[in-house]
């Protein structure tokens, strides 16, 4: 096994919230702001637990909105590593929610946000333990995360489209 190496299910996190008046908008229905919030605080702890540091957001994408979440519903966030990279570590958030008296949940949003691991001392970027997927599941989004990389690097300017060869080669195949 890789040294400093967790799988998956080692950062895992789960965070439940009750959409209250305070949430929600003029039509009831919970602000995109205070879930993008709530999906904030889970990623964040998921990303604390693998990296065992301090961690700040660099970015948030493909933060879809599925469906309206309801005054009174119960939202369940699980957040999950898919990936790390030197001193950054990609999370994969799902959003579901229900009624509080229904059984069923539904799927509402998903993300993909990225943190950086800083030092506890120096509050510099430091190395993030890698990432070991185990399910088919962990393994696909472990390998589609390094598209999703060059994208945002491509997306930040950091990189030049001309140099994000894996993207291409990955949707070749």
């Amino acid at each position: 096994m890789i040294k400093n190496a967790k799988t998956i299910t080692e950062s895992r996190t789960e965070m439940n919230e009750l959409v209250l008046p305070n949430d929600t908008n003029a039509l009831g229905n919970l602000m995109g702001g205070n879930l993008m919030r709530w999906m904030d605080i889970a990623s964040a702890i998921c990303a604390s637990k693998h990296c065992s540091s301090f961690v700040v957001t660099v970015s948030v994408d493909h933060l879809t909105f599925a469906e309206p979440i309801k005054l009174g519903d119960v939202v369940t966030i699980t957040a999950v590593a898919t990936r790390s990279f030197h001193t950054s570590i990609e999370i994969f958030l799902e959003v579901f929610t229900r009624g509080i008296l229904e059984e069923k949940s539904r799927k509402s949003n998903q993300a993909f946000f990225t943190f950086v691991a800083l030092d506890e001392r120096t509050m510099r970027p430091k190395l993030v333990p890698e990432v070991i997927p185990t399910t088919d599941e962990e393994k696909k989004l472990f390998d589609e995360a390094i598209v999703r990389r060059e994208m945002r690097l491509v997306l930040s300017g950091k990189m030049k489209p001309s140099d994000a060869k894996i993207s291409l080669d990955f949707l070749n195949k």
